[in-house]
């Protein structure tokens, strides 16, 4: 029987922008190596394997390499086909079991909002790899349950980072977050996500990490309210609401291919 399959561009209200996501809408639980042989053919930043288990779904996350314990961005695609394709009402929350817990996910307008953990960073000291694999000297270094945090003087510098992806899979994290305040007032921060230990040299847009830089920022501008560019090639926006152990991710998202796995 073919299996349905999807592919998004999330935080992003244009095809071909944003971070691409597919979503695999099965019947009931799939086998694991199966779900990896999947995201490795699709090749894309994160795989989306979704299935009812009565008002809600099981979703499990996986880039072409490892399976992951939260993903943003294909949490938001697989909430927009949910929508989409007539799997939940509009007005429906979408609510989905993962390893990282209950997550949800409703429609404000036409942004889509993530309902997670927060997974706020404690400083910490430099490991080995990481600076030489950026090639620039932090103003700050914090460390959280899925990747190091790293801060720069200014906006211009994540933007022209060349990193070294052969050192940065020394570092013992998921990935990596470098970020500054923005230039432009449009946006309170902009930053960049390398996570090559996971299969992804640069990730365009990651809404887990900004579980991370949300209440990062908020403590140093003293808001709540923040709207992040993530300045990857792709790019990508994501507008930030921080509540005590929960943060709001909001972002749009596009379908761009339809199709069936047919073996």
């Amino acid at each position: 029987m073919a299996i349905k399959i999807y592919q998004v561009d999330a935080f992003t209200n244009q095809a071909f922008s944003g971070n691409p996501a597919a979503v695999c809408v099965l019947e009931k639980e799939a086998d694991k190596d199966w779900m990896q042989s999947v995201a490795f053919e699709t090749n894309l930043p994160e795989t989306a394997f979704l299935y009812p288990t009565g008002d809600t779904y099981n979703l499990r996350w996986f880039t072409p390499k490892v399976e992951v314990d939260l993903c943003g961005h294909a949490t938001l695609a697989s909430a927009h086909i949910l929508w989409e394709e007539g799997y939940l009402d509009s007005d429906q929350v979408a609510q989905f079991y993962t390893r990282s817990g209950l997550l949800s996910a409703s429609k404000n307008g036409d942004i889509i909002e993530l309902d997670f953990p927060t997974a706020i960073e404690k400083e910490a000291q430099i490991p080995d790899g990481l600076k030489e694999g950026l090639g620039i000297n932090p103003i700050y270094i914090g460390k959280n349950r899925f990747d190091y945090l790293v801060q720069v003087e200014n906006d211009e510098q994540v933007r022209n980072l060349e990193p070294n992806f052969e050192l940065l899979k020394k570092v013992p994290s998921r990935g990596v977050i470098v970020t500054s305040s923005c230039d432009s007032s449009e946006y309170d921060f902009v930053s960049r996500f390398f996570a090559p230990v996971s299969g992804i040299d640069e990730d365009p847009v990651t809404g887990s990490a900004h579980c991370c830089l949300g209440p990062f920022w908020a403590k140093k501008f003293g808001k709540l309210q923040l709207k992040g560019l993530q300045v990857s090639e792709r790019g990508g926006v994501v507008h930030v609401s921080v509540n005590g152990d929960r943060v709001v991710l909001g972002g749009n998202a596009v379908t761009v291919l339809r199709g069936e796995i047919v073996v």
